[in-house]
């Protein structure tokens, strides 16, 4: 058996180690979730069993000179450089994709919104005396009054609006300024990627009384 046989079977055993020592824990219920460092040394320490021995069974099978110890350190050497790469790799997938901006090669989504008023307020019969504008980390975006959509629930006014999502983050507030009212900020909950959603979310209710519900469109959908 050559020496690269005898290193790529230290390799498959140390994946197999690690693996089959993270499935005792859980199958034998000695892992614990919220101690990840301790189930991590131990998967680990496991890993390193499965080299030694694999390499040590290689070594064997081929019946050749050199020593477990030489073997075991050029298998562990070449798991280190594959746990290395692919960890370089993926910091580099992530850095490359991980552009702020949600849509850059099209229209930016949307952010439909409905706020549902405590009863008895007062809504301007058009655009005019309602400001919305959206508040992020990163930047602020005027949003629209969609007056069209602008109905009574009972005895509350509904108000609706839609404005564009244009970065990716997750620190978004919505404030809705109508004439004669004191300015309301409300939190938006979604993900920093903000995905399509085909229905409004549920209601979610503020200290004065309002509510306010939303759903992110993207372009193209419905």
């Amino acid at each position: 058996m050559r020496g690269w046989l005898r290193i790529a079977a230290g390799v498959v055993g140390a994946v197999a180690g690690f693996i089959a020592t993270l499935l005792l824990l859980e199958l034998g219920g000695f892992g614990n979730r919220a101690d990840l460092i301790t189930s991590g040394l131990l998967a680990l320490f496991g890993a390193f069993a499965g080299l030694v021995l694999a390499t040590r069974l290689a070594t064997r099978m081929d019946g050749s000179a050199g020593s477990l110890a030489r073997n075991s350190l050029k298998s562990l050497a070449v798991v280190v450089f594959l746990c290395a790469a692919t960890g370089v790799g993926y910091y580099a997938y992530a850095v490359t994709t991980a552009t702020p901006w949600l849509n850059p090669n099209a229209a930016n989504p949307l952010l439909l919104f409905e706020v549902r008023l405590p009863a008895g307020t007062t809504v301007p019969a058009s655009a005019q005396g309602i400001a919305i504008e959206l508040q992020t980390d990163l930047n602020t975006m005027p949003g629209e009054p969609s007056v069209g959509r602008f109905r009574r629930d009972g005895d509350k006014p509904v108000i609706a609006g839609e404005v564009e999502l244009a970065f990716r983050t997750s620190h978004r507030q919505l404030a809705v300024n109508i004439e004669g009212q004191p300015s309301r900020l409300y939190p938006i909950g979604i993900s920093a990627k903000a995905p399509h959603t085909a229905e409004f979310g549920p209601w979610q209710s503020q200290a004065d009384g309002s509510e306010i519900r939303y759903r992110a469109k993207w372009p193209g959908k419905t």
